[in-house]
């Protein structure tokens, strides 16, 4: 794998508002509410073409994959901005949680199969990974290469092509895994769609029976390294929430009027969203920590990510809480979209165990 070069603040800059200038265009909040309701729950006219016009599912693709050879702090942005726009696309299914499980399992074969279609986004990858108790253990089992169980949980697991499946060996009490690669059109494949709380991230139950699968070669870790990736990558959507959550509390406080003043001139709501503010920047500077260190493959890298999942998921809740309260009884209404960031801030904090699990991870 190539070192990916350097991107300047500028072309960092540059990319994130040609993501936001498309989300503004494609992706507002009528046709997020539109998408959500069709086959699979994607936008994928919107997928194509953020992966046609701005290359957002290759940016941590090396080239020799076709893909831009940047890294992962650049699709990190894509997140962000997809995260602020609520936009039902595979970004985080697809380009991260996919793409990464084969950057992180260093199989050469794997990557020259399964990349370069990624990167394009005509295939569209999925994560099978967590058991009906959570993502403590996986809830596949691989034996002689086929697969037996119940993945819950499966982001964009509908209108996934190919499945990247964790699986443990049966009657294994070991952490040790295995990654694996099949079809999801594959003999023996059921695709259940679950009702969800955040009806912008549709979420599936994957089912394997006896399915032949291919192995693909990774550590033993490769879970927990997974998990540190999807950490880190989930900080900066809620980063892109929580930011937007503030941004419409403001725009509604600054617009509304109360005793002939608008709500935004009253000192309390002032410093309601001073604290705001505050926890937006704070969120923000955990996730970067976060993402530099899996980036540059720090032995750090695990503890800042699960640090990043604990803070980002409880301020984002925080923040989204407050939200609501400032917007009033407009903003538990299904027409408003402050209760979409309510509901992904409460789903966000349950992806890949709940933040109490992952102090288990950070040094006191």
């Amino acid at each position: 794998m190539t070192t990916p070069e350097p991107i300047s603040a500028e072309d960092r800059a540059a990319l994130a508002e040609s993501i936001r200038d498309v989300l503004r265009r494609r992706s507002d909040s009528a046709a997020v509410r539109t998408a959500i309701t069709t086959e699979g729950r994607v936008d994928r006219k919107l997928w194509e073409t953020l992966c046609a016009e701005i290359g957002v599912a290759a940016l941590a693709v090396g080239e020799e994959h076709d893909g831009a050879g940047a890294s992962l702090a650049e699709t990190a942005l894509a997140v962000e901005e997809v995260g602020a726009a609520l936009a039902p696309v595979p970004v985080f299914s697809s380009a991260v949680l996919a793409a990464g499980a084969v950057l992180a399992s260093g199989d050469g074969e794997a990557a020259a199969r399964l990349l370069p279609g990624l990167a394009s986004g005509e295939t569209i990858g999925a994560l099978c990974w967590a058991s009906a108790a959570g993502w403590s253990k996986p809830g596949v089992t691989a034996e002689a290469g086929l697969l037996s169980g119940t993945a819950e949980y499966v982001i964009d697991g509908e209108t996934a092509d190919v499945f990247l499946v964790i699986a443990s060996r049966p009657g294994s009490t070991d952490s040790s895994h295995t990654l694996h690669e099949v079809d999801a059109g594959a003999e023996g494949v059921t695709v259940t769609p679950l009702p969800v709380l955040d009806p912008t991230r549709p979420l599936a139950r994957v089912t394997f029976d006896e399915v032949v699968s291919t192995t693909i070669a990774s550590p033993s870790d490769i879970a927990d390294r997974i998990r540190t990736l999807a950490w880190a990558m989930l900080s900066a959507e809620q980063v892109g929430g929580a930011a937007r959550a503030l941004e419409l509390t403001v725009e509604h406080t600054s617009a509304r009027k109360q005793f002939g003043r608008t709500l935004a001139s009253f000192q309390a709501l002032k410093h309601t969203m001073a604290d705001m503010y505050a926890q937006v920047e704070a969120m923000r500077s955990m996730s970067a920590a976060a993402i530099d260190a899996v980036v540059a493959g720090r032995d750090d890298a695990a503890e800042l990510a699960a640090a990043a999942h604990v803070y980002c998921s409880e301020s984002y809740m925080s923040v989204t809480g407050e939200a609501i309260q400032l917007h009033g009884g407009i903003g538990i209404t299904w027409e408003h979209d402050i209760g979409l960031f309510f509901k992904r801030a409460q789903a966000d904090a349950q992806l890949f165990g709940q933040p109490h699990q992952a102090l288990s991870q950070v040094s006191l």
